[in-house]
């Protein structure tokens, strides 16, 4: 069975389904924990709430936060990495909603975390401070959102001014002349195995890296509507990254590679999560006016080839394939021997977060 004859914003509703009927909210893997991992699928879920006021994804979402915080707002988080800033995002729609207090009491203990997060010598974070001097792409998007939503909460402007310094960081010291794509990562001692010893840049463009990376650009600019901090220099970068990311989509499929630039090698394989993260990207950008809309015409492309290639649908039950599960920066025979998946959260919450930034384009 296909997906052709669906709109995107019901393909969404079939993914949310998939998953409630497989995981309570509590069992969304990993398990009883405060982790991105659900986040992100959960904030594509928050989309399809947002669009179709159905109060079922509300409550899920709202059960898997309740699941970790007591009524004090006390909860259990990995304080040394800004992974646990992204689930975040979720406690500020949940206030909205509800006016439980304990939904701010908790964001003011995340945001504590970046009192102690280790820094470079330029203010950038570590993005795990088992990670020593490393930045990562992933940071952008883990950190920023909660970080600019905790300003327009809380009024801490030099939150977003620390936002805009992480992102300039990251074009400073990882992005790439000659294809005008960011690395992974960086490290500022040039110690890790995978550093370049001239540049500190570990070596390969991983695609969903990438896709967070552009991600966090149209989110941030999205919560920072109308707002005065300087958060122009974003929409130059999306105006330059977006045709970066064009020039390597796979022509025959419309989708993007584990390694973003070398699709000519055989080990390398297309990958769903970051090819779902491109489209939000550049769909958002489009809706926001910032890249015309002769890229309606590679959203399309790429929107299709995910339906094709990736998307199987069994009556109520849609699988998602080709996933890379977690993984850290290294170098090319790392990323291309990672394994795939199906449904695992990272792509079913890219995959969402894509098909509603499609829908918002069709209106």
């Amino acid at each position: 069975m296909t997906t052709k004859t669906e709109t995107s914003l019901a393909i969404a509703e079939k993914a949310c389904q998939t998953i409630m009927k497989t995981f309570t909210p509590a069992e969304l893997p990993p398990a009883n924990r405060w982790h991105y991992h659900q986040s992100v699928f959960l904030y594509g879920m928050m989309r399809v709430w947002e669009a179709t006021g159905k109060d079922e994804y509300f409550d899920y979402m709202k059960a898997y936060v309740d699941n970790l915080l007591d009524d004090e707002g006390n909860f259990y988080f990995d304080r040394d990495e800004l992974d646990s800033l992204q689930v975040g995002i979720l406690l500020f729609p949940l206030y909205e909603a509800t006016k439980e207090k304990k939904y701010l009491i908790a964001a003011k203990k995340l945001r504590n975390l970046l009192n102690t997060i280790n820094k470079t010598s330029e203010g950038g974070y570590w993005h795990k401070d088992k990670y020593p001097y490393q930045m990562w792409l992933d940071g952008l998007f883990m950190a920023g959102p909660f970080m600019v939503m905790y300003d327009n909460h809380f009024n801490e402007p030099e939150l977003v001014q620390s936002v805009l310094l992480q992102e300039n960081l990251m074009r400073k010291h990882m992005k790439d002349p000659n294809t005008g794509l960011p690395f992974h990562a960086w490290d500022e001692k040039k110690e890790q195995p995978w550093a370049n010893k001239e540049t500190g840049c570990s070596p390969e463009f991983w695609g969903r890296s990438v896709g967070w990376y552009g991600t966090a650009l149209v989110d941030l600019l999205e919560l920072l509507e109308g707002q005065k901090h300087g958060q122009e220099v974003f929409v130059e970068e999306l105006k330059q990254f977006i045709p970066a990311i064009v020039n390597f989509q796979d022509e025959e499929s419309g989708l993007w590679y584990q390694i973003v630039d070398k699709g000519d090698r055989e080990d390398n394989w297309l990958e769903s999560s970051c090819s779902s993260l491109f489209i939000y990207t550049i769909a958002k950008a489009i809706k926001a006016g910032i890249v015309d809309d002769s890229y309606k015409a590679v959203v399309d492309k790429a929107y299709e080839g995910l339906l094709e290639h990736m998307v199987k649908v069994d009556g109520d039950h849609l699988e998602l394939s080709g996933i890379c599960i977690g993984t850290s920066a290294g170098v090319y025979d790392y990323y291309v021997g990672r394994p795939t998946s199906e449904n695992d959260l990272h792509g079913m919450g890219g995959f969402i977060l894509a098909l509603m930034a499609v829908h918002d384009i069709s209106k």
